[in-house]
């Protein structure tokens, strides 16, 4: 396969230490054309800024995510626009709303996520957007601000999903869609307009049937691909083809090569 453009995976979690070079290197050789590494704190957003200086096909996401916003710094805005002047941060993300593990009060998530919606609407950048158990609370604030971006490893309805594609965004699918009794990304993923489709792995979480339970790469996409290609009655080629063109339109509009985009430095970082 070739054309795969990983929209969302986290190379710099702890799971790939032992042979994150080895990975990131050999997965041009299978298909990987570009990923977007996403920040979940500030530390792990310098890193993927700094992963995106080192490997040209990896581009980064720097925002706070509602798990890990505990003991977050006051000036944590002005830390994400520094890493937004780096020209291949391409987004902010991933932050929302976590009601799953509820590690921070609710009201505190959706300041932050407030906040961060604002920043992101400001400086007309895309945003990656977590959404775990908060549908409701999470669409009001979407239909408030009307940022551009992606709801990420989507997990709510059909009838939600249209509402977000109301709204100008994407839907982010991965490998929950291959996962035995998935109803509703099964549904979402043949009914959503292809072009407002995005993949993603989430690595190295969410990793698809049939390697559930190891660790998920980006070259493991393709298998999501393949469903989604096969409930849409389509050609797996033409499904990647379109969704790099997706993310590119988010992402890096205006970019027909999103490889030649020049590296900056890593100076205040």
């Amino acid at each position: 396969m070739k054309n795969i453009f990983d929209s969302h995976a986290h190379y710099d979690d702890a799971a790939f230490d032992e042979d994150r070079e080895t990975i990131l290197n050999g997965l041009q050789d299978k298909g990987v054309c570009n990923v977007i590494n996403v920040g979940a704190n500030i530390e792990s957003s310098k890193k993927s800024v700094s992963f995106s200086l080192k490997y040209p096909f990896i581009f980064a996401a720097v925002g706070v995510h509602p798990t890990e916003i505990k003991d977050l710094p006051k000036d944590y805005p002005d830390i994400i626009l520094d890493l937004l002047k780096n020209e291949k941060t391409v987004a902010i993300g991933e932050v929302g709303l976590d009601y799953h593990y509820d590690f921070s009060p609710r009201d505190v998530q959706k300041k932050i996520f407030e906040e961060q919606l604002k920043l992101a609407v400001e400086h007309n950048v895309p945003v990656i957007i977590h959404d775990r158990e908060a549908h409701m609370d999470t669409m009001d604030l979407l239909k408030k601000y009307k940022p551009r971006g992606v709801v990420h490893c989507f997990s709510g309805s059909l009838e939600m999903a249209l509402e977000v594609i109301k709204l100008g965004m994407y839907i982010g699918l991965g490998g929950a869609v291959t996962f035995k009794n998935a109803k509703n990304p099964v549904l979402v993923a043949e009914k959503v307009p292809i072009d407002r489709i995005l993949l993603e792995t989430d690595a190295p979480y969410m990793t698809p049937v049939p390697y559930r339970g190891k660790r998920c790469d980006s070259s493991l996409i393709k298998y999501t691909a393949q469903k989604i290609a096969e409930v849409r009655n389509i050609g797996v080629d033409v499904l990647l083809e379109k969704t790099k063109q997706n993310a590119i339109d988010l992402f890096l509009p205006g970019s027909e090569s999103p490889q030649t985009i020049r590296v900056c430095s890593l100076d205040g970082i």
